[in-house]
């Protein structure tokens, strides 16, 4: 599979980075047998979150064993100092390791968040503190929304954050507003050698009901081989690191093989599927 570096920290990350939330629901036997195959396709970076049902827990006897094989990344969605710091050294124990790799402020998905977990008392104070003591490399910011690309433009601007994760796929795409800020994001992530983390690669619309509601992801995620390769293909033909993996896991082994097979998309190719998003409903917006 193909490496990309994941900005300044230097690492060679993977173009499918694990999203362990396809772990929150699992026994702990499948989520072995989902490891096994993270580890057979190489796979080598990890993004994880206390607030992904039981992830954590079922990661740790694997981290306790594998922690060298990974770039490990978590988050927290506390907004205050001492929060922080708490959720981090319960994560840390979940997962029975010593440190993270990254370690990421969540779902920042308003000016209001950010201004909160930026603030004197806020998370990245803990965050900060985390980094001095060793047992954190990395900060970095995460969000979902659509304002996302707008937000982390006024974050860059205040911390000189590692890393980025936001949505990125050819449904949002077609929107010409989001794709111009989503375009300058990953502009200044450039030339701040920050790395780029994107997510609903694949992701469809909202479910219907829940009648349709067949796969643990809150959104209605493209199933379809050949669909799921063209949004694979065009996230990636983004200047991104690298996509993390859909949190369903029946539907991993499907976003990987499309990971491995991974073949760039020219502006022509990229047009014209942005040109049939009319027919789905973007989960944001």
């Amino acid at each position: 599979m193909e490496k990309r570096r994941f900005g300044r920290t230097e690492h060679m990350s993977t173009v499918a980075i694990f999203g362990a939330f396809a772990l929150s629901e699992v026994s702990q036997s499948e989520a072995d047998e989902v490891m096994e195959m993270v580890i057979d396709t190489g796979v080598n970076h990890i993004d994880v979150a206390p607030t992904y049902g039981d992830a954590e827990e079922r990661l740790g006897p694997w981290l306790a064993e594998e922690r060298e094989r990974f770039f490990v990344g978590c988050k927290t969605m506390e907004r205050s100092r001492d929060g922080a710091a708490r959720q981090m050294r319960e994560s840390l124990e979940r997962l029975q390791i010593d440190s993270f790799d990254l370690y990421q402020l969540h779902a920042v998905n308003t000016m209001e968040e950010l201004e909160a977990a930026t603030g004197p008392d806020g998370a990245l104070q803990a965050v900060l503190h985390a980094r001095e003591e060793g047992l954190t490399r990395f900060v970095g910011i995460t969000g979902h929304g659509w304002e996302a690309p707008t937000v982390f433009i006024e974050a860059l601007s205040r911390f000189d954050f590692d890393s980025v994760l936001f949505p990125v796929s050819f449904v949002l795409y077609a929107d010409a507003d989001y794709r111009r800020r989503a375009g300058e994001l990953l502009r200044q992530c450039r030339s701040r050698d920050v790395g780029t983390m994107a997510i609903k690669a694949v992701a469809k619309g909202l479910w219907e009901d829940e009648e349709h509601h067949r796969y643990n992801t809150w959104y209605e995620p493209f199933q379809d081989p050949e669909e799921v390769q063209h949004g694979v293909d065009f996230a990636l033909s983004q200047d991104v690191t690298g996509l993390c993996t859909v949190g369903d896991a029946t539907l991993l082994p499907r976003f990987l093989e499309a990971c491995q097979a991974f073949a760039p998309m020219g502006d022509g190719e990229q047009e014209a599927l942005m040109a049939t998003a009319d027919a789905y409903e973007p989960i944001f917006g």
